[in-house]
């Protein structure tokens, strides 16, 4: 059944590519034939942020109890701790990853629409500035060999980077003086500038995104868990579920002969 609904979605996100060739221009910007690369820029900058949003609170959920508002839950229940970050890890990770592809495309959305791969426009700017924001997280996670200290620095790290990586993305470009002396189509989704074949597009665009999100967050956590597991025990992965195998059936082994 995974095998049937993996063929599906590949199906689905190639027809997808496909209809991305051929909508109708979109007349909200400069050069309407050029601009299908918004179809790929928009989804992943939407779902990317989400992702740092649930980080962030996996990352506070890794230092507080929300519940009681105290600090340095850990020192009392370290596993769950380490699967509270795991689970901030892993949506910091793509959604970097995510946030990396809306720079790339953004770049490309830049030369096809203004001339140049970087015209230094306000919102261009402060979102390459996130990006380096969120580059030092792992930065500063890397610099420790302690799994402790990693929990420990990465959480606050994440927490204090998000209120700046919001007000870079949201905030700042939609000031009146930044507004003003932006190229970018700020206005393009509000204002109705997409719509129709366009619209459905990148809804449809969104949801296989999301889709892919879930998939890569629950790998990403499966694998982290199991090295969490192969730490908690020295090396060795248990596995505790399943059946026995079923009477007269052995595992064949080599043994090679010393002299």
């Amino acid at each position: 059944m995974k095998t049937i609904l993996k063929a599906l979605y590949i199906l689905v996100m190639a027809a997808a590519t496909i209809w991305t060739y051929s909508v109708p221009d979109a007349n909200a910007f400069q050069k309407p034939g050029m601009a299908r690369v918004f179809l790929w820029h928009f989804p992943p900058s939407v779902i990317g942020t989400f992702l740092m949003m649930f980080g962030t609170w996996f990352a506070l959920r890794a230092v507080v109890d929300v519940r009681t508002g105290s600090w340095m839950r850990a020192q009392t229940d370290p596993v769950q701790r380490a699967e509270f970050d795991l689970k901030s890890l892993a949506c910091i990770e793509i959604g970097y990853i995510f946030f990396v592809l809306t720079m790339v495309t953004g770049i490309m959305f830049s030369y096809l629409q203004w001339g140049d791969w970087w015209s230094w426009d306000p919102r261009q700017t402060s979102f390459l500035i996130v990006l380096l924001i969120y580059a030092a997280y792992f930065a500063l996670r890397f610099a420790y060999s302690d799994e402790s200290k990693k929990a420990t620095f990465g959480a606050g790290y994440a927490l204090l980077a998000f209120l700046p990586g919001m007000f870079l993305t949201f905030v700042f470009p939609r000031l009146p003086q930044i507004k003003e002396l932006s190229l970018h189509p700020s206005d393009s989704i509000t204002g109705g500038g997409i719509k129709g074949q366009y619209a459905q597009c990148v809804i449809l665009l969104l949801v296989l995104f999301a889709i892919l999100t879930v998939y890569l967050y629950r790998l990403r956590v499966r694998a982290g868990m199991m090295e969490l597991e192969m730490e908690r025990n020295n090396g060795k992965l248990e596995n505790n579920g399943g059946d026995p195998a079923p009477t007269g059936v052995v595992r064949r082994i080599t043994v090679s002969e010393q002299d």
